[in-house]
């Protein structure tokens, strides 16, 4: 009998920010990860890296300024070492989370490079902040270099667009140590987003929503289950309101519906709606489930969170 397969998608409040914090959060994290394990699924984890390539992309942008001679990282690069050490934690508390457990289960990091088409619209309208406030002269030499920057209330930071994925370039590779009964770790941060040229691969200015890549990845390895893990036990109607509603349980076209109401912020709850809908496409086996960490794992069997089906 097929084992079902979940892909476990990690926000920010599993990871933490700082490098004790983020010990401190996949050791967490890896409880409820194994929790799933222990219920028999195959389990493939991407997680955000926010806090942690904005940490590296502006202590190499520093490192540059003061040795100029010195050649600037690309965000590409900034999203490979995010994904590196991200997944160096991580590993190591899965691993050891299972060995307590006396499950022996090897568990893989996959540096994770992600396609995406060079003529997506997020290439003409950057949002996405990234790096350390600049100065008006310092955002003027990053213009020149042919990079976006908006300003803002403490100045001005550098914005990259955000495009969709399109493929997983070692999809293959995540598929194969699934069938050898690993737990992988990919698509950390959304994956490294790259451009095919022929045969060869090109660091995209970009980064990818994780979301969107946890959705992909989803689709990619045929998972029955997206468990996309935040900061708040369910989705809910006008949020942050009195008349705040939790959604136990939604369809796609009730989210498609809530989502043209505006309903969903964007940057936080709406990038989740959007991949759930993706993933689940016209299917009537997928399903999402949108909780917080505190609420998953065993919990699982209870439905807390919400569920999301077509």
């Amino acid at each position: 009998m097929r084992k079902k397969k979940i892909v476990i998608a990690l926000g920010h409040d599993a990871l933490g920010t700082t490098l004790p914090e983020q010990k401190r959060a996949a050791q967490r994290t890896a409880k409820a990860v194994v929790d799933f394990i222990k219920e028999d699924y195959q389990v493939v984890i991407s997680h955000s890296n926010g806090p942690q390539v904005g940490m590296i992309h502006t202590a190499m942008a520093e490192f540059c300024r003061i040795y100029p001679e010195y050649t600037a990282t690309p965000m590409s690069v900034c999203s490979a070492m995010s994904q590196g050490y991200i997944g160096y934690d991580l590993q190591n508390a899965i691993r050891t989370e299972l060995l307590n457990r006396g499950i022996y289960k090897p568990v893989s990091t996959i540096l994770t490079q992600v396609c995406v088409d060079p003529y997506d619209d997020a290439f003409y309208r950057p949002t996405k902040e990234i790096g350390r406030v600049m100065t008006e002269e310092e955002a003027e030499a990053e213009e020149k270099k042919g990079n976006h920057v908006v300003k803002t209330e403490a100045g001005y930071r550098r914005i990259v667009a955000a495009p969709k994925p399109v493929d997983i370039v070692e999809i293959d590779a995540i598929r194969a140590l699934l069938e050898a009964e690993q737990v992988v770790i990919a698509c950390g941060g959304g994956g490294i987003p790259v451009l095919a040229q022929g045969h060869k691969l090109k660091g995209a200015s970009a980064v990818i929503e994780k979301d969107s890549a946890a959705g992909k990845l989803a689709d990619l390895v045929d998972a029955d289950r997206l468990v996309i893990l935040t900061g708040v036990e369910k989705v809910c109607l006008n949020f942050g309101t009195g008349q705040e509603e939790p959604l136990d349980e939604i369809t796609t076209a009730q989210a498609r519906s809530y989502m043209e109401e505006g309903q969903f912020e964007p940057g936080t709850m709406l990038p989740k709606i959007e991949a759930a809908i993706e993933f689940i496409g016209n299917s009537a086996v997928r399903s999402v489930l949108i909780t917080r960490l505190e609420s998953s794992g065993e919990e699982i069997k209870k439905i807390t969170g919400t569920i999301i089906r077509k």
